[in-house]
Formats: C-alpha cells, structure tokens, sequence
C-alpha cells in the first residue's frame, strides 16, 4: 500500500483552510440559507470535487481517476439518504432554521474525523484479511435489501443510547438558546436540545458510514482515495440539503434506486475472486439505476387513494 504522506498532508490542510473559510467568513453569523446561495455552494462543492479528480488523473492515473469519480458519485448519491433524516430531525426537534446550518457544519466536521477512522480501519482489515470482503458483500445486500422494503423512515431519538447517556450525566435547558450547545447558569454547565440534534446526526451518519464505506471499498482499496472521494462528497451534503429540502421527499423512489445499488456493490465484493467487475462498468450502472430512479420520480405521479 504506497502512502504519499505529502498528498495526504496537503489535502487535509486544504479541507481545513476550506471548512474555516466557510464557517468563519462566510457563514460566521447563523443565518437561513437562501436557496440560491445553498444552489451556489452546491456547485462550489462539486466544481472542487471535480477539480481534484483532475489532480488524482495527473499523479495517480486513468483508473484511479476514475475510481475516484465512482466512489463519489456513490458517496454522493448515498448521503441523499442522510438529507432526509436530516429533514425528519429537525422537523422532530422543531430546530429553528437559522441553527440548520451550524448544527450540519460540526455534524459534518465530526463526521470527516469518524470515517477517517473507519476508512483506516476498513482498508487496513481488507489488506490483512482479504476474506473480509465477502462480510462486506454480505453486509451490503442485506443493507440493500432492508432499504427496499423498509417503509417510512422513524425518527426515535430517544432511543438512542448516547442521547439516554448524555441526558443522565448532563442536565438539559428546556428551549433553544440562541445557537449555542451548551450555556452555563448560575455556575452549572447545561447542555441545549442543539446539542442533542448534533449528536443524534452525528451517530446517525456513522450509521450510514457502516454502507457508504464498504460500498466505495467494493470499487478501490486505496485509502486515500477512498477517504478523498467521501470527504469531497460529504462537504457537499449540507449545502445539498439546503438546496434540496423542500422537494427531497418527491424524489420517492430513489431510494429503492439507492437499495439497487448496495445490492449491485455487494454482488461485486461476493464475485470478485472470480471476476473482478471493471470500475468504468460499474459506474455506468451507477448512473444508470440514479437516472432511472429520479426521472420514476418525477414523471411516475403518486397513486391517490379513492373517495
């Protein structure tokens, strides 16, 4: 496995410099974003993703550029997924609008830092143990599977073990208090229902790392390539959400789009000691089953019940 300890440096502190640039420049004040400046970031993103999938063609090659693009576009069609819980949290919590974005800023940031931790982890258990791969398959067909056939998501926040943790070692306000996660009164340090949104869509996407990860590690086991193409695809996911919020519940059949896919992963990893499914082919599959699911959406109408 070559590292070039360089790369690696340099693309870290680039996502830093980019995060603080974001956060504090432009978006230091909380604020709704508008749905033109989230369309504006969305294409910042994405421009940037592209930008560097030209970096890794120069230094890297043909077929690690391209297996760069499929795992973010994988990534990147995965985490629709996370916007609607995102959706269904907020409305749950009643999170005023201006607070969305803080809340998505540190929730995302934590999230770099955990599947830089899991993405270690999964290509180094693929290096040592390459038998691995089938669990992975395995674990990715039944992801698939349950995706289908799973009916409306549930929002349960209170059975979430850290939530149930965090509620008895810290007290909670009981209101929103400006944009903070915690405020100290009368010398005792309180936690705010923000704070309980963060950590509930910070366990949420570590959930949901458990099948984007594996999914990209079906297509490359280079980890920086690997982890480039997820952060590139997850720094995108808050903008995206403010772009799409407001008509992401029409686009009802992606996710059995999205079902397909983990299924179609999953088959790669149980058949790749036999025949290795090249990456270019994959990708077209991957934007073919995207392209069929979202024009289902939004020519196929909804079937209205009879009076």
């Amino acid at each position: 496995m070559e590292i070039n300890i360089f790369h690696w440096i340099g693309f870290i502190v680039i996502i830093l410099i980019l995060l603080f640039i974001d956060l504090g420049v432009f978006n230091r004040r909380s604020h709704v974003l508008s749905y033109k400046e989230a369309l504006g970031w969305t294409a910042f993103w994405i421009i940037l993703a592209l930008i560097f999938n030209v970096f890794v063609y120069y230094f890297y090659g043909k077929d690690k550029a391209i297996e760069y693009f499929t795992g973010y576009l994988i990534e990147k069609s995965l985490s629709v997924d996370n916007i609607f819980v995102f959706v269904l949290l907020f409305t749950y919590f009643n999170v005023p609008k201006k607070n969305h974005h803080r809340v998505l800023f540190w929730g995302i940031l934590g999230a770099i830092i955990f599947r830089g931790i899991l993405i270690v982890i999964g290509t180094t258990l693929i290096y040592k143990f390459h038998w691995i791969i089938f669990i992975f398959g395995g674990f990715l067909i039944l992801s698939g599977i349950k995706m289908g056939f799973q009916k409306d998501d549930k929002v349960e926040p209170e059975k979430n073990p850290i939530v149930k943790l965090l509620r008895k070692f810290l007290p909670i306000t009981p209101r929103y208090v400006k944009n903070a996660f915690f405020i100290k009164s009368k010398g005792k340090l309180y936690a705010t229902p923000l704070l309980i949104v963060l950590v509930v869509i910070e366990t949420t996407d570590i959930v949901f790392a458990f099948d984007s990860i594996p999914a990209i590690l079906a297509i490359t086991h280079d980890p920086f390539i690997v982890f480039t193409s997820n952060i590139f695809a997850i720094l995108g996911l808050r903008a995206l959400y403010f772009a799409v919020d407001k008509f992401i519940d029409k686009f009802r059949y992606l996710k059995y789009g999205l079902s397909v896919i983990l299924v179609y992963i999953g088959i790669k990893m149980l058949i790749s000691e036999i025949y290795k499914i090249p990456t270019l082919i994959s990708l077209g599959v991957l934007v073919i089953i995207l392209t069929i699911s979202v024009m289902a959406s939004i020519f196929i109408k909804p079937k209205t019940a009879n009076i």
